[in-house]
């Protein structure tokens, strides 16, 4: 194996999460400010709100009952916003400081699936899936109407306009606009035009005239003076939202004259500007978004002129309401993320491929979003080439797309080609230079597609549209579907992973088999070449990653660890590191020379399907089945600072510490020892002021004039102290002043006293029992010894004077 070179493939040991890409909106209804400045929307529990400048969520509402948001809506003068749950309760909130200033029984007996406020911003109508339509006062905090008549649920309720008209409409199941009035607490009159459900209701400047959109294909244009149908237009598309656009001429949209126009979205896709009065089309979008971007949602911000739609994939766009020019695109809800990718030169964005025929580009630095349209399936896989601004792409449409990043951000689809039989699911770019790319099947063969010259120095599609690419060579390489493809660093071979159990080495162009891999137990996920030796990484669904020789196709190491299918792997720190994600949603970082996996990343909930590593080796992008993107920063050089500052700074406490306890300043250096949060010194602490004869006395004294959080340390600490017979006498010692001086209430106060006392009190009657078991033997042993009879000794037999 390649040695790391110092600096640049120094070996890494932790990630931390830089950013999370996660879903803001899951569908239901969104809503800007009059300003334009912000943005609500329905995700499950909450209600979040954007901030349209950045796209960032500025803040997340959420109820105290934890419950699905079903409705809500923001008062015309921005200030109140309710919201309403599945627990048919109605929150009133101070948006801006995201707090509840009111909460209160919806009395609906189902969900509340509309609400409306009126145009003084005081009154709140709820339509609810009981058939009742109930008005609020949300000022004075009581209900003023219940209107009962409606069959089935009530999805629609709108305030005229004129508020000293008090009249208030409503459209529920049985497809027919009620009119109630508020001073007679009566139905005005029941309006039938439409023969499916009603989507929208939109009124003129002067309160005279009603526009109403249907499912049924048609909108409706009423005198709201005789509740009569005045005029009915065929728009031929299920409409989810008409607009009336303001009376004044806008020749971009093909408004002329100063009569009714109104905007409609529908199932088409497109946006189309309609004359009332002739009930002709004047303007329409000129192609449509693509498969799966039928408007669900439109609306209007007349002050801030902008004309907000919703797209059936969750994505947000906003227009410029003259001349319909888009400004601003949010993706809401990415469903499950297939692959991810840098893009850039320096890797400013970044590429996800998601559930979903478009592909979503972020400006990192802004989040600015790009949706790209080409595909007509599901895209399932991405790659880059060297220079960062030409990717491409291959989808379940059986089909590639090559596309190209200007200079400015915007990204062109600029060739494409089609020649597989079934979905493509693996894609990989030359390493050198952009000269060809490779795409693997469910058909079991690749295809090596060259990529013209031409285009490469055009640098654009030309005005006919994207190039249509050509295959230079098609090979079967496997007997099930092909899952990945690799080209090596010197564009000379081709690895190939399928569902079979193995991997193939190829010879480009023109794909001649060199050897096969074989040894995995399930299928292969990932192949990759190592950037620096003659290696191949392979990751499998039996759940480990293994590497290869390529001279002699041999297995050189197998790293275990992931509990589940390991879906991708990269090589990292110049070959001698690898990082690979798994079904179990864990990402592991491991090195090679010794087989440790270093540091296992857990933020994702569900299978990290991509996996890519900035082109600095410094950050690595994620995407999951749980629709977030996560961007991770490299903190190993961080976190070593941080480790040696901490160990520098315990060296200099540690040598206060021993200079305290050479000056007899206990409490100092108690205090010292406390701060450095170890047992184990403190203990020594305590142990010096024991054996200090003069200090020993003043122990309480010196342990009571601590501080609080520096006292319930210490008792802690006795709790690890008592569990050892030869500290048993300190931390009893320590407990005894604490429990002698401080009052029971101030001891209970103490967070975890509980269990703190809990655990001493097991150890501390062991030690009891041992004192009290050797204090017993040392008694009996003092009364043997008092109780002994000793025999008396012989004396000494004199000597005679004379004998000597």
């Amino acid at each position: 194996m390649a040695e790391p070179v110092a600096g640049v493939g120094r070996f890494k040991a932790n990630y931390a999460v830089e950013r999370k890409i996660e879903p803001f909106y899951k569908g239901g209804k969104v809503q800007l400010d009059q300003t334009g400045q912000h943005l609500f929307c329905i995700c499950g529990t909450r209600v979040n709100i954007l901030d349209v400048a950045s796209g960032a969520i500025l803040r997340s509402l959420e109820q105290e009952d934890q419950e699905d948001i079903t409705a809500f809506d923001l008062s015309p003068d921005n200030e109140v916003l309710v919201t309403a749950s599945r627990a048919l309760l109605l929150a009133q909130w101070a948006w801006r400081e995201g707090s509840v200033t009111r909460l209160w029984k919806a009395v609906h007996t189902a969900p509340v699936a509309t609400m409306a406020f009126d145009p003084t911003s005081t009154l709140l109508a709820t339509g609810g899936c009981d058939g009742a339509v109930r008005v609020w006062d949300v000022v004075r905090h009581y209900g003023t109407h219940h209107f009962r008549g409606s069959p089935g649920v009530v999805h629609l309720v709108a305030f005229h306009p004129d508020p000293a008209r008090l009249l208030l409409f409503s459209s529920a199941a049985d497809t027919t606009i009620r009119a109630w009035s508020l001073q007679d607490q009566s139905c005005l009159a029941v309006m039938t035009a439409h023969y499916s459900a009603v989507t929208s209701l939109t009124f003129s400047a002067d309160g005279h005239t009603m526009l109403s959109s249907g499912r049924d294909k048609i909108c409706v244009v009423w005198d709201l003076r005789s509740h009569q149908a005045t005029r009915t237009v065929p728009v031929f598309e299920s409409v989810e939202a008409a607009v009336l656009l303001p009376e004044e001429p806008a020749p971009e949209l093909g408004v002329k004259s100063k009569g009714l126009h109104f905007l409609t979205a529908g199932d088409q896709g497109l946006l189309r500007v309609w004359e009332a009065a002739s009930g002709q089309c004047v303007y329409m979008q000129q192609q449509p978004l693509g498969p799966r971007q039928e408007l669900t949602r439109c609306a209007l911000a007349r002050s801030a002129n902008l004309l907000l739609t919703v797209t059936a994939d969750h994505n947000l766009l906003l227009y410029e309401t003259r001349s319909l020019q888009l400004q601003k695109q949010f993706a809401g809800y990415s469903e499950e993320v297939l692959d991810v990718r840098f893009l850039g030169p320096e890797d400013s964005h970044i590429v996800v491929a998601s559930n979903s025929p478009s592909l979503k580009v972020f400006e990192l630095q802004t989040m600015a979003c790009q949706i790209l349209h080409g595909h007509t399936d599901i895209v399932l896989a991405l790659d880059v080439f060297r220079k960062g601004r030409l990717f491409a792409s291959c989808a379940k449409d059986q089909s590639m797309c090559l596309w190209r990043m200007n200079k400015a951000g915007k990204v062109t689809r600029v060739a494409q080609g089609s020649g597989h039989t079934h979905s493509v699911g693996a894609i990989c770019c030359s390493r050198l230079k952009e000269t060809f790319l490779v795409t693997g099947s469910q058909d079991c063969t690749v295809k090596v597609w060259p990529v013209p010259e031409a285009l490469l120095s055009k640098g654009a599609a030309p005005d006919g549209g994207p190039v249509l690419l050509q295959a230079q060579a098609t090979q079967r390489c496997h007997d099930k579907d092909i899952n990945s493809v690799a080209i090596a660093p010197n564009d000379k071979l081709l690895a190939t992973g399928s569902q079979d159990r193995t991997a193939k080495l190829w010879a480009l162009p023109q794909c001649q088999l060199l050897g096969i891999f074989s040894g995995h137990r399930r299928g292969l996920w990932c192949v990759q070449f190592s950037p620096m030796d003659q290696v191949l990484a392979t990751a499998s669904a039996d759940g480990t990653v293994k590497l290869w020789a390529l001279q002699d196709f041999s297995c050189l190491k197998t790293f275990e660890g992931h509990d589940a299918s390991v879906l991708k792997v990269a090589f990292m720190s110049r070959g001698t590191q690898l990082l690979s994600s798994g079904s179990d949603g864990l990402l592991k970082l491991w090195t090679i020379k010794n087989n440790e996996c270093v540091k296992t990343l857990d933020a994702h909930e569900d299978k990290v399907w991509g996996l890519h590593c900035s082109r600095l080796d410094d950050r690595a992008l994620t995407g999951a089945s749980d629709s977030c993107v996560i961007l991770w920063k490299d903190v190993t050089e961080v976190e070593q600072a941080e480790e040696q500052a901490r160990r520098e700074e315990e060296v200099v406490k540690q040598q206060e510490l021993d200079n305290l306890l050479h000056e007899k300043r206990y409490l100092r250096a108690l205090g010292l020892a406390i701060s450095l949060d170890r047992p184990h010194t403190v203990l020594t602490v305590i142990q010096a002021i024991r054996r200090d004869p003069e200090a020993c006395e003043k122990l309480g004294a010196t342990v009571l004039r601590l501080r609080r959080d520096q006292k319930e340390a210490l008792l802690r600490f006795c709790v690890t102290w008592n569990t050892n017979s030869r500290h048993c006498h300190d931390a009893q010692a320590v407990l005894g002043v604490l429990l002698r001086h401080e009052p029971p209430e101030e001891l209970l106060a103490y967070p975890g006293v509980q269990a703190s006392l809990e655990a001493l009190l097991p150890y501390t009657e062991r030690h009891f029992q041992r004192l009290s078991r050797t204090l017993q033997a040392a008694t009996f042993l003092d009364f043997l010894w008092h109780n002994m009879k000793l025999p008396t000794l012989p004396a000494a037999p004199s000597v005679a004077p004379s004998a000597l």
